[in-house]
C-alpha cells in the first residue's frame, strides 16, 4: 500500500502532465520506487475520488434547492465515501415518477402511516376510520396507503438498504433455469439448464457464460438471497411490538422487500457482479495479451512467410531484415491441386535469390500440413520454420494502416507479410491491429468495452516503453504508445523521418513539429537509435543524465563511448559519489544496468516450434504424451496446440500436482508444455489435455 507522501508524488507528477511509464522509470526517488500497477491504482483511485466528490456536490446543491438539507444529513453526506452510500442518501430526495406512496401522500395518509410506526402494539381500526375521506372511501383504503408510504420509507432507508446489500453480498445464490423449448439451440450451455450457486462462489468466467446464455434467451436467470432470511432483518429493524398495528407493519415490510427493495438490489447486485467478472476477464486479457506482445522476437533477420490455404493455395511473401516486402506470389502443394514439388522448387529458389533466413507459417487453415510438408523437405531441414499465432492478420489485412502500407497489394498477400513481420518482431506488428482480435482473452466481447480498451491501451504501452522502440524503424502505430508521443505526433515523427532521413540523435525530435519540450521529456529514454552520434541514445538512459554518465566517463579516464564497449570499467565506480537530491540510488543502479547491457532486448529470441506426427483429432489416444505450446490462458485453465486443429484444454485442476487457484501461476502465453491426453470428444471437437505428472 502507497504511503501518504508516495500518493502525494505521483499525483504531482500525474497532473504535472507526467506519463505512468515514464513516472515509473524516471522518477523512482520521488515516487519511493513504485512500479506501473501501484501508479496506476493511485490514478484509478484519484479518479474514483473525484467522481465521488462530484456527485457529493450534485446531490448536495439538489436537496438544497429543496428546502430539505439538515445539518445532520450534511454531515451524513459529508462523511459518505463512496457513490453507493451518497446515492442511498439521496433516493428520498430524488425526483422521481408520482409512486403509490406519494399519491398516499397526497390522500393525507402519512399522519396514519407514522401512527402504524408507533403505536405496533394497538389496533388500527379506530385511527383508520380518522382519515376516511371522498377520496378514501373505507378503512382498508386508509390502510393499504399508509402501507404504501412505510414501503417507500423502508425502501428509502440508508441502513435497511445497507442491511439487504450485504445480504445479497454474501449469501444470494444465483440460479438457472433453461427456457423451454431452448435445450437444443442452447446445448452449449446445458451446464447451466439447472444450475444454483452462492454468489460467492461463482467465478467470473461462470458469471460471463450465464449472462451471455441470458442474453441469447436460452436461460432465465435470477439471483436472490433466502426471502425469509431477508424479512427476519428488516423485521429486526422495523418491527416494534405484536398488536395488530405490528401485522399491518409486518404486511408493508413483506411489500417493500418484495417490490421495492429486492429488485433494486438484484440489480445494482448483479451490476456488481458483472462488474467484477469484467474486471476479472480484463486482467486475464490483459496479462495474455502482455505476454503475446512481449514475445521473442527472431529480429532483423530475412523471412519467408506463409499464409497457408488449400483451394486458393498459400501466399508467400519475402521481406528483408527491415520487414519490407521484396516478392510475392502464390504455390499449391495442398489438395485439390496437390503441386508440391513444383511448389518447393518455388519456395526453393526463392529462398536462395533473397537469402532467406527463416520461414513463418501461419498456423490457421492447413498451416500445421504446410509446417509437416516443409520439415520432411530438404529446404525444411536447411532453414527454421517458425509456426506463427495467425489471429487477427485477416483484421489488419483490410485495415486502414494496411492499405497505406501496401496500397498496391493484394489482400491475402498484406495478410502473409504481417505473419512474416509477427515472427521478427511481434509488438511492433501487433500494435497495428485492434487487441480484441487478436484472441488471447476470455468473453472479450462480453466485458464493459470502454474499461477493456482502457486496459489494453495500457498493457500496450507498459510492453512498448518496457522493451523501448527503434526510432527509425517504428511505424506511427507503435510510436503512439511511447510515453508522451501523441498519434499526430507519432506522424510528425514518421513524416520527418521521410524527409529528413533516418534520425541521428535524439535531440533531433525537438525539432519534429508538435512535439515540445514536455513530449520530448517524457518519450526520449523510450527511443533508441542504433550507430546514433551520441553513443547513449541506444541506451534507455534518459538524456537529462548524460551529463552526470559523462563525468562517470571522466572520473574513470575515460570518454563515454568507452565506457559503453568497455563495461568491465564500471566495477571501479563508487555510485555513492554520485548521490544527489534529485539522483538517488535506484536511478544510478538503472542507469549501470544500461551501461553494461546497451542495447538490450528483455524479450529474449525467438525459438523454433516443433511438434508430434500427428494432424487431425483422430490420430489421438488417450493416455498418449505430446508436446505443446499455450495458446491461451483463462481462469478456468489453458488452452494448448498440440499440433492438430483443435486445441486441447488443460482445466485448472489439470495443471499441476498441486492445488493451483490461478493458471497464471503454472503457465504463460507461448510456453512450450508437455501434455498428456484424458479425454477425446470427437463429436465436439474437444480434448482435455493434464500436466500432471508429464515433463
Amino acid at each position: 500500500m502507497p504511503t501518504a507522501a508516495q500518493t502525494r508524488a505521483v499525483l504531482r507528477l500525474l497532473a504535472d502532465g507526467a506519463t505512468i511509464p515514464f513516472i515509473a522509470r524516471y522518477r523512482k526517488e520521488q515516487t519511493g520506487g513504485l512500479d506501473e500497477v501501484a501508479i496506476a491504482d493511485i490514478q484509478k483511485a484519484e479518479q474514483q475520488r473525484q467522481a465521488v466528490e462530484q456527485r457529493r456536490a450534485s446531490i448536495l446543491k439538489a436537496i438544497e434547492e429543496q428546502g430539505k438539507l439538515t445539518p445532520a444529513l450534511r454531515r451524513q453526506l459529508d462523511a459518505a465515501r463512496d457513490l453507493t452510500t451518497l446515492e442511498d442518501l439521496y433516493l428520498p430526495y430524488k425526483r422521481k415518477r408520482t409512486t403509490r406512496a406519494a399519491k398516499a401522500r397526497a390522500r393525507g395518509l402519512e399522519p396514519l402511516a407514522d401512527w402504524l410506526l408507533t403505536h405496533q402494539q394497538q389496533r388500527p381500526d379506530r385511527e383508520a376510520d380518522r382519515y376516511r375521506t371522498n377520496d378514501v372511501k373505507t378503512r382498508q383504503e386508509a390502510l393499504d396507503g399508509a402501507k404504501d408510504i412505510i414501503a417507500e420509507r423502508i425502501n428509502e432507508d440508508q441502513p435497511t438498504r445497507q442491511q439487504i446489500r450485504k445480504l445479497y453480498q454474501k449469501q444470494a445464490d444465483v440460479t438457472a433455469k433453461v427456457v423451454k423449448g431452448k435445450q437444443e439451440e442452447g446445448s452449449k450451455y446445458r451446464d447451466y439448464f439447472e444450475y444454483s450457486e452462492r454468489i460467492t462462489r461463482c467465478p467470473s468466467h461462470r458469471v460471463l457464460a450465464l449472462l451471455r446464455a441470458e442474453q441469447e434467451g436460452i436461460i432465465r436467470l435470477k439471483i436472490a438471497p433466502d426471502t425469509d432470511e431477508a424479512l427476519r432483518r428488516i423485521d429486526r429493524q422495523w418491527l416494534k411490538g405484536r398488536g395488530a398495528a405490528a401485522d399491518v407493519v409486518a404486511e408493508a415490510i413483506e411489500d417493500a422487500y418484495k417490490r421495492l427493495l429486492a429488485p433494486s438490489i438484484a440489480t445494482e447486485t448483479r451490476n456488481a457482479l458483472k462488474a467484477r467478472a469484467d474486471a476479472d476477464a480484463i486482467a486475464v486479457f490483459a496479462d495474455n495479451l502482455r505476454q503475446l506482445l512481449l514475445a521473442a522476437p527472431l529480429g532483423e533477420q530475412r523471412v519467408l512467410a506463409i499464409d497457408p490455404g488449400y483451394r486458393t493455395g498459400c501466399k508467400v511473401v519475402c521481406l528483408d531484415e527491415r520487414g519490407d516486402l521484396l516478392h510475392d506470389t502464390v504455390i499449391y502443394p495442398h489438395p485439390p491441386q496437390s503441386q508440391q514439388r513444383q511448389s518447393l522448387r518455388t519456395l526453393t529458389d526463392l529462398a536462395e535469390r533473397y537469402r532467406i533466413e527463416a520461414i513463418a507459417i501461419g498456423n490457421g487453415t492447413a498451416g500445421r500440413e504446410t509446417q509437416q510438408w516443409l520439415q520432411s523437405s530438404p529446404l525444411g531441414e536447411s532453414v527454421p520454420l517458425y509456426l506463427v499465432n495467425e489471429n487477427g492478420a485477416s483484421i489488419y489485412s483490410a485495415s486502414e494502416v494496411a492499405r497505406e502500407e501496401f496500397p498496391d497489394a493484394d489482400i491475402t498477400v498484406r495478410g502473409a507479410v504481417s505473419i512474416g513481420r509477427r515472427l521478427m518482431d511481434p509488438l511492433a506488428e501487433l500494435v497495428k491491429i485492434d487487441a480484441k482480435s487478436i484472441g488471447v482473452g476470455q468473453y472479450q466481447h462480453d466485458v464493459h468495452q470502454g474499461s477493456l480498451r482502457e486496459s489494453l491501451d495500457r498493457t500496450v504501452e507498459h510492453c512498448v516503453n518496457n522493451v523501448g522502440v527503434n526510432l527509425n524503424t517504428a511505424s506511427a502505430q507503435l510510436l503512439q504508445y511511447v510515453s508522451g508521443i501523441t498519434p499526430s505526433v507519432a506522424r510528425n515523427i514518421v513524416a520527418y523521418r521521410s524527409e529528413q532521413g533516418p534520425y541521428t540523435r535524439r535531440a533531433a525530435l525537438r525539432k519534429v513539429p508538435r512535439l515540445g519540450a514536455k513530449a520530448y521529456e517524457q518519450c526520449a529514454g523510450f527511443l533508441r537509435i542504433r550507430d546514433a552520434d551520441h553513443p547513449l541514445d541506444n541506451t534507455g538512459i534518459h538524456p537529462e543524465r548524460y551529463e552526470l554518465v559523462d563525468r562517470m566517463a571522466h572520473d574513470l579516464g575515460t570518454d563515454t563511448a568507452e565506457l559503453l564497449r568497455t563495461p568491465r570499467l564500471l566495477d571501479r565506480l563508487r555510485l555513492s559519489d554520485y548521490l544527489t537530491d534529485e539522483v538517488g540510488m535506484p536511478t544510478l543502479q538503472d542507469i549501470l544496468k544500461e551501461l553494461r547491457r546497451p542495447g538490450h532486448d528483455p524479450r529474449g529470441a525467438a525459438e523454433a516450434t516443433a511438434f508430434a506426427d500427428v494432424s487431425t483429432i483422430d490420430d489421438l489416444y488417450e493416455g498418449q504424451v505430446l508436446p505443446g505450446i499455450v495458446t491461451n490462458v483463462t481462469r478456468f485453465g489453458a488452452f494448448v496446440d498440440i499440433g492438430i486443429k483443435e486445441n486441447g484444454l488443460v482445466h485448472i485442476s489439470q495443471l499441476a500436482d498441486r492445488y493451483v487457484s490461478d493458471p497464471a501461476e503454472v503457465v504463460q502465453l507461448q510456453q512450450a508444455v508437455q501434455v498428456r491426453v484424458v479425454s477425446i470428444d470427437r463429436d465436439r471437437g474437444r480434448v482435455g489435455l493434464s500436466m500432471k505428472g508429464v515433463g
